[in-house]
């Protein structure tokens, strides 16, 4: 069965169409990126997945429920987790604390029981505390778990918001624009992470990306949007031999 299922998803702003019909399903365990020119509607059709955009017609599923019209917060609840191109950390906490920011569901007495240490909440927090000094060592940003999160450079910012998503395990993570501003030795790092909770946790992950090389390395499959419809559906290998994806996205 099918993780997630977008069925004739469209979304309008105002007279503006940003995502036009679009179509795709995701499997378990799959990684599949979402490539297009700037403005073909792939933060809004992440939007429209997450809740954060309204569906003017079609539907989402996610494990065959419908998710669509649901508020962000609920979405997420169920298990769909995402990043921003903007990044969302709280620039006073630590990265550790951002990260446990993020497990505050998962925790009874809620996030100020994880960072005051509550009597109800102190195994559960050592738990999470484990799991989150352990991503941030798997993205090879351990030594920075003290650190105010303002005090971090943008790349860094950028991978401790990715272990806040991945913290909760969750079956569905969208990352939006996760190599921008990382160093080639960094994307390295942040692509041996995905394939390793791919391979090990059944992560499914989709990516909006600019940076082809990432993408064609890491990704199943690579949709190719324009103007909010989708034009490519594919794995790394046909994509690039798309007529219609060579006029449209890389110019030739």
């Amino acid at each position: 069965m099918a993780l997630l299922e977008l069925d004739d998803v469209t979304v309008r702003y105002g007279g503006l169409t940003a995502v036009a019909g679009v179509s795709l399903s995701l499997d378990p365990g799959e990684v599949r990126a979402i490539i297009g020119p700037n403005g073909a509607g792939k933060t809004t059709l992440f939007n429209a997945i997450t809740g954060h955009a309204m569906l003017a017609a079609g539907s989402i599923r996610f494990r065959a429920e419908r998710i669509d019209g649901l508020a962000p917060y609920l979405v997420s609840a169920k298990g769909v987790r995402r990043t921003f191109q903007n990044g969302g950390l709280f620039g006073e906490l630590t990265a550790l604390e951002n990260v446990l920011a993020g497990l505050h569901t998962q925790v009874p007495t809620g996030f100020f029981g994880v960072l005051f240490g509550m009597p109800a909440a102190r195994a559960t927090e050592r738990a999470a505390t484990s799991r989150a000094r352990g991503l941030l060592e798997l993205m090879g940003i351990g030594h920075l778990a003290d650190q105010p999160a303002r005090e971090l450079s943008g790349g860094q910012q950028r991978m401790v918001e990715i272990v806040r998503a991945l913290a909760t395990r969750p079956p569905l993570l969208l990352l939006d624009e996760p190599a921008v501003g990382l160093a080639p030795a960094v994307r390295e790092q942040l692509l041996g992470v995905i394939r390793r909770l791919v391979r090990e946790e059944g992560i499914a992950v989709v990516l909006i990306e600019h940076a082809i090389e990432f993408v064609m390395t890491v990704s199943d499959r690579i949709v190719v949007l324009n103007d909010g419809k989708v034009i490519a559906d594919g794995t790394p290998a046909e994509v690039p031999r798309n007529r219609e994806v060579l006029e449209a996205y890389l110019g030739h």
